[in-house]
């Protein structure tokens, strides 16, 4: 009888176990603002408030987790250049709208419905929209000086709250925007909330 007690629950830690091996499949909503700043050599640069909007699916196994992520995202930067005397000589905008594809690699740590979740991974921004604007002659504000598609990299952390997702992420830029160098690297904060749908 103990014997048959003690093979009834070795199979129940033994189905408990391969249970969780077993893919988890997660989809949902986000949205969010960011903190992004342009670098350049010829101003000084401002950080702009952006925003964020999209979908994100998260595939889960053996402790690690697959995040790809599609969303609509503002980005930018505000610049000043000062002029011989100390003053403001001249102050430009860029604005992009980007359509974000990242996909991230980490791990969840927690049970039930509370859980921390740690990522990073590449990211590719496709510009769908530019808008410059500044009040002095200058080259680097044409729309034809800046590439119509960038790399990142993300690194972050999330906490899972039964549906609710909060994220914090840093993006640091690994390709310049523009073509001739004028602007570099695009680097922001971000953070957003979603929603699971499944």
């Amino acid at each position: 009888m103990k014997k048959s007690i003690l093979f009834g629950m070795m199979l129940m830690l033994a189905g408990s176990a391969t249970f969780a091996q077993l893919p988890t499949f997660n989809l949902g909503l986000k949205g969010g603002i960011n903190f992004a700043k342009l670098n350049t050599d010829f101003a000084k640069e401002e950080n702009r408030l952006g925003y964020q909007a999209g979908a994100w699916a998260r595939v889960g196994i053996a402790g690690f987790i697959i995040q790809p992520e599609a969303y609509l995202a503002g980005k930018g930067g505000e610049f000043k250049t000062d002029n011989s005397s100390g003053g403001v000589d001249a102050t430009g905008k860029v604005r992009f709208t980007t359509l974000d594809v990242p996909v991230l690699l980490g791990t969840k740590i927690g049970l039930g419905p509370l859980g921390v979740r740690f990522m990073a991974g590449p990211v590719v921004s496709f510009v769908l929209d530019k808008n410059l604007s500044w009040d002095s002659t200058n080259e680097a504000f044409t729309k034809d000086n800046y590439k119509d598609q960038n790399w990142g990299a993300q690194i972050g952390a999330g906490v899972d709250i039964a549906n609710i997702t909060l994220d914090l992420r840093y993006e640091a830029g690994l390709s310049n925007v523009s073509n001739d160098d004028s602007f570099k690297k695009q680097n922001l904060w971000q953070l957003s909330l979603g929603f699971k749908l499944l």
